[in-house]
Order: C-alpha cells, then sequence, then structure tokens
C-alpha cells in the first residue's frame, strides 16, 4: 500500500494480511475521493476522526495532506500496534491520536466534534445502516463539517435528511453527509 498524495506520498507500507479483520480502501477509490476531499476540505485546518481505522490508511492521507490532528479509532490490537509503528515511521505520531476502542463505544461516549470523520466499516457489519444517524445525533460532526462512509452496493442512505451523494469506484461506495442547515440556529 502507499501514500497518494501530500509531502509522504509515494511512502509505502505494509500491513500484515493474515488473519486481519480489515478490508483496505483500494488505492484507486482512496485516490478518487482524496481528490474531492482536497476541493472540499482544507486538511490544514481540519480536525479529522477516522473510524474502524484497519490499517490507519486514511489517517496517513490526511498527515501527508497538513492534516495536523487525527484521532484514529480501532479495536483490533494488531492494527493499533501496526498503526503505532507506521506514524513512529512516517514521523508523524504527535498527529495521530491513536484509540483502541468499538467504535459504537467511541461513539457513545466522545464529546469532541470533528470537521471530517471517515467511516470504513466492514461490509457485513450488522449496524453498518445505523453510523450516520450515530455520527448525527452523537454530535460528533462539527456544524459545517463533512462525514464520508464507505460501503458497498447493498447500502443506500439517499433518503436520510443529512445525505448530500454517493460516489462509486468499482464496488467501492462513498456516500457523503452533512448535517442539514435547519438544525442549527441563527444563534450557534
Amino acid at each position: 500500500m502507499r501514500i497518494i498524495g501530500g509531502n509522504l506520498r509515494g511512502r509505502r507500507y505494509y500491513p500484515p494480511a493474515d488473519k486481519w479483520p480489515t478490508r483496505p480502501t483500494t488505492d484507486f477509490s482512496k485516490e478518487a475521493l482524496f481528490n474531492i476531499l482536497n476541493n472540499r476540505i482544507d486538511f490544514t485546518e481540519t480536525r479529522m476522526l477516522d473510524l474502524f481505522g484497519g490499517t490507519g490508511s486514511h489517517s496517513y492521507e490526511a498527515a501527508s495532506r497538513g492534516c495536523e490532528d487525527i484521532t484514529y479509532v480501532d479495536k483490533h490490537g494488531p492494527c493499533i500496534r501496526f498503526v503505532k509503528e507506521t506514524v513512529e515511521t512516517f514521523g508523524i505520531a504527535e498527529r495521530v491520536h491513536i484509540v483502541r476502542s468499538d467504535v459504537a463505544t467511541f461513539i457513545n461516549n466522545h464529546t469532541s466534534s470533528y470537521d471530517y470523520i471517515f467511516a470504513g466499516p466492514p461490509y457485513p457489519l450488522k449496524w453498518l445502516d445505523q453510523i450516520p444517524a450515530m455520527i448525527m445525533e452523537s454530535q460528533l460532526l462539527a456544524k459545517d463539517g463533512l462525514f464520508v462512509l464507505e460501503h458497498n452496493a447493498h447500502h443506500n442512505f439517499s433518503n436520510m435528511t443529512s445525505f448530500q451523494e454517493v460516489r462509486n469506484y468499482g464496488g467501492t461506495y462513498f456516500s457523503f453527509f452533512q448535517h442539514p442547515s435547519e438544525e442549527y440556529s441563527e444563534e450557534e
């Protein structure tokens, strides 16, 4: 695997593949997503949350583009160890806060807000369809923030008020969400 853009562009990392419960986003779909994000997000001004962080791919990409405040969340011990080693190797350890936690527990118990949230859950996750509502109800997403959920063709979020659009890259789908503007009063 490699970092697609930014100051770490071209750096490679080699997560162990055996018995890992991860499905890393392909370079093709990751590059397409970050091309979109680069037009919507100033990573140098962004506070990012990477849920179901797995190999850390999205955290590395954001850090490579100048993101200084990244929170990576995963519950799998080998993933946590791998990401800790990789952020040290890349010299970005001070920018990536690694949290070992079940994602549902993290969402329900965390009080900070983030400008950009990415979630790349396992596709067979039984509660995958609930993730957008959980994010919106938890106030994890900042007022003008962007939430992107990776999923497959078996999920459709177009009926949600917070849904903006979906992009498909070879079977990998990214659904984009933002808080509906009417949820916020003029005073906020």
